[in-house]
């Protein structure tokens, strides 16, 4: 096993110590998937049968390349693990058991579109206010309770919640929950959430279900552990229950997704459900030089909740990180873009070696219209993917339809599209008509003549007996053969060829890219259902950025940290590194989330290989409105020694690369161990009450005064619940607007 040979100390322990639990736990750039990878193809070298063998990962992307790589090592017989995201393990396990929980094996899922579109049409039809119920509050409230294992009877049982929701003047989101369950079930179709929901239900349920699986899966391996919530470790712990054979791999320190419902707790504290854990460190960063990784220990020391470990590489020093100040948040785009630009030329790199990473996605603006000017090739990711455009959503929609008639999603996208006479009236009679009869929508479909009368009938009638020859396509044909039928007797290839605008033509070879896509799937060797089913479970769990082919790829890419978890680029550039920007206003009312969106810092910094830029604006328009901006906390707490100051007069927007060349920032050492005066941050004048007394916040209400330790006095503007937390939008007198949990801000009400 000469691949054995290859890995240092502690890599080789956590691959070759495979029986009873174990935890890894990787810092960044130190081989996690390696391990993982020649952990899986040692099991199998000792015998062990690969189907036997359940590998979770949190892409696609991940478990593709892992499973390459351990072809390579053992050959074809790989091919038998069961390996890919936790969403599609458990569809595919869902999809065999569906009719112990009250579902057909054809079930559709749902994206997040289409769940947002029909919690739109519950809040209309209970005359809700659209502005109060927005679908993304209300998915957000659901997704919350599901993640974290709580059904809709139980959320509307419990006393809590609904004070939460009149609290927030949203009373009816439990009913709303319920309503969207039940439609979706009536629908024969999950949402993300209900994969991992369900599967918890079916294990809860049917013991003899979950025997099975724990039989099967002897050896259980969690890629990114960090980033799970309490419903999948709750799947993982009970498959693992047996055997024991669990292994975990994370870093506690790129732990960043407690907005998905991610718990950091889950790694923190799993040798307390597990005494017998083995613990292994890969502390040795492979990927960026001696000064970004002592910077980014610098940052992430400052964390109490950690797991201990010393990360350390014995890469070369590197240059100092350069910090950047610019006057404005147009000015910020323009020094990066010229940064960029002077360091691509400087070192012969390509654009691909660059990322302008950032918190959120509305700050891209000003850094695409400087690389435009530059005439840099940039790309944005996390921009309208390519099966959330309309004509790819119109075409799949009737994929859908046609394996699962009961889709209500799908009904009311296809039914006059292309035209055929059927208006919205007589879809909503359709609907309200299945509801009141208890029927499913087919049946009625099937019934027209009951229910509509007239032309509306007779159009109603032709788009069944087409349904139900794709159906039978479906049944006999494989993906491609039955798509291609779809797409040319639907009318959908005709419609958009016959558009000549520049849009239609691009709507055109959308949809041909999408065929191709198809015939790309039916033809892969390693897949063995080449049905239409199979290839709309795989479409359905694929991420934004996963999917995205570019022949060209040479490109700077701007992205949001989040998105940029998981990869390394040559030199990156974190901007926005301002107070309430970064870290994030909304961050910033208890210690556990300031400690996450340090976390997030520390991402962004270990991305980097080789040279890192950090940047921020003294001034920046958000919401309409200029606002003077403090430099972020978190550059006062990289060591100093390890960072480089850059200032510049204003420069003038560069026209052309060569005009570029001559803006060069005039760089200052910083002196070791003392804060630079362009990070120091202004006084407060706020003195506490002295008989300061958090007060009970169950009953505060818009328009009350309140006083914050930090932040001083402030009045209370609005209520507002995000995912299962209560919280209070204030406006402080000295520090602007903050968005305070409850649950940990401690707050001072003052009646007078």
């Amino acid at each position: 096993m000469d691949y054995i040979e290859s890995l240092n100390p502690s890599q080789k322990d956590a691959v070759i110590n495979t029986e009873g639990p174990s935890m890894i736990i990787a810092g960044a750039g130190s081989g996690k998937t390696r391990v993982l990878t020649f952990r899986i193809a040692n099991l199998i070298q000792k015998g062990v049968d690969p189907f036997n063998i359940l590998a979770l990962t949190f892409t696609n992307k991940a478990a593709k390349e892992m499973r390459e790589r351990i072809e390579k090592v053992v050959g074809p017989e790989a091919r038998g693990l069961w390996m890919g995201t936790f969403h599609s393990v458990f569809a595919r396990i869902l999809r065999a058991e569906a009719e112990k929980i009250g579902y057909t094996s054809n079930f559709t899922i749902y994206d997040t579109d289409d769940s947002k579109t029909l919690i739109k049409q519950i809040v209309k039809e209970q005359y809700l206010d659209e502005k109060l119920y927005k679908p993304s509050t209300v998915l957000a409230r659901i997704s919350g309770a599901k993640n974290r294992l709580i059904s809709a009877q139980e959320y509307l049982n419990n006393p809590h919640f609904m004070a939460d929701d009149a609290s927030a003047m949203r009373p009816e989101m439990g009913k709303l929950y319920k309503l969207y369950q039940d439609r979706c079930f009536k629908a024969g179709a999950m949402d993300f959430d209900d994969l991992l929901f369900n599967t918890n239900i079916l294990f809860k349920n049917h013991i003899d279900v979950v025997n099975k699986y724990q039989n099967i899966f002897k050896y259980v391996l969690v890629d990114e552990f960090q980033d799970t919530n309490l419903s999948q470790y709750s799947i993982t712990k009970k498959l693992s229950a047996k055997n024991r054979n669990i292994c975990v791999v994370g870093d506690d320190a790129q732990s960043i997704y407690a907005f998905r419902g991610a718990d950091i707790q889950n790694i923190l504290n799993f040798e307390k459900d597990y005494p017998e854990l083995q613990v292994y460190k890969l502390e040795q960063n492979y990927r960026s030089t001696k000064v970004i990784v002592n910077a980014a220990n610098s940052v992430i020391g400052k964390n109490k909740a950690q797991l201990k470990k010393n990360v350390f590489t014995e890469n070369e020093t590197g240059k100092l990180i350069e910090i950047i100040k610019a006057t404005s948040d147009n000015e910020e785009g323009r020094m990066v873009a010229t940064a960029i630009f002077e360091e691509k030329m400087a070192h012969q790199l390509k654009n691909k070696d660059f990322a302008i990473l950032y918190r959120t996605n509305s700050q891209s603006r000003a850094f695409e219209e400087a690389l435009r000017r530059m005439n840099l090739k940039y790309k944005v990711i996390g921009g309208l993917s390519f099966y959330q455009r309309k004509e790819i959503k119109d075409l799949v929609a009737y994929l859908r339809f046609t394996l699962n008639p009961n889709d209500e999603q799908a009904l009311r996208r296809i039914i006059n599209y292309p035209k055929r006479g059927i208006g919205d009236t007589t879809v909503s009679k359709l609907l309200v008509t299945a509801e009141e009869q208890g029927a499913p929508l087919w049946d009625v479909l099937n019934n027209v003549h009951s229910v509509i009368p007239g032309r509306a009938a007779a159009a109603i009638e032709g788009f069944v007996v087409q349904i139900k020859n794709y159906m039978r396509l479906a049944e006999n044909k494989d993906a491609f053969e039955t798509a291609i039928e779809v797409a040319q007797s639907s009318g959908i290839l005709k419609e958009l060829y016959e558009d000549k605008t520049v849009e239609g033509l691009s709507r055109y070879e959308n949809v041909q890219e999408l065929l191709n896509g198809i015939k790309e799937f039916v033809d892969n060797p390693n897949i063995e259902d080449k049905k239409l089913g199979s290839f709309l479970q795989e479409i359905s769990l694929l991420t934004d950025i996963e999917e995205e082919k570019d022949k060209d790829n040479d490109y700077i890419v701007l992205m949001t940290i989040h998105s940029a978890k998981g990869l390394e680029f040559k030199s990156v550039y974190i901007v926005g590194m301002e107070e309430e920007l970064f870290p994030s206003q909304m961050m910033l009312s208890s210690r556990a989330d300031l400690e996450e969106e340090r976390r997030l810092f520390y991402v962004a910094i270990t991305r980097a290989q080789s040279n890192l830029c950090l940047s921020f604006a003294a001034t920046r328009y958000r919401f309409g409105r200029l606002k003077e901006c403090e430099p972020s906390r978190f550059l006062n707490e990289l060591d100093p020694q390890y960072l480089n100051i850059s200032r510049r007069a204003r420069p003038e927007p560069a026209a052309t690369p060569a005009a570029a060349t001559s803006s060069s920032p005039q760089v200052i050492k910083a002196k070791p161990k003392t804060a630079s005066p362009v990070l120091s941050k202004p006084k407060s004048n706020y003195v506490p009450s002295p008989d300061f007394k958090p007060s009970d916040t169950s009953l505060l209400k818009p328009g009350m005064r309140v006083e914050h330790l930090k932040f001083g006095y402030g009045t209370v503007k609005a209520m507002d619940i995000s995912g299962t937390d209560r919280k209070a939008i204030i406006e402080f007198n000295d520090h602007g607007e903050k968005t305070l949990i409850l649950s940990f801000a401690k707050l001072k009400i003052h009646t007078t």
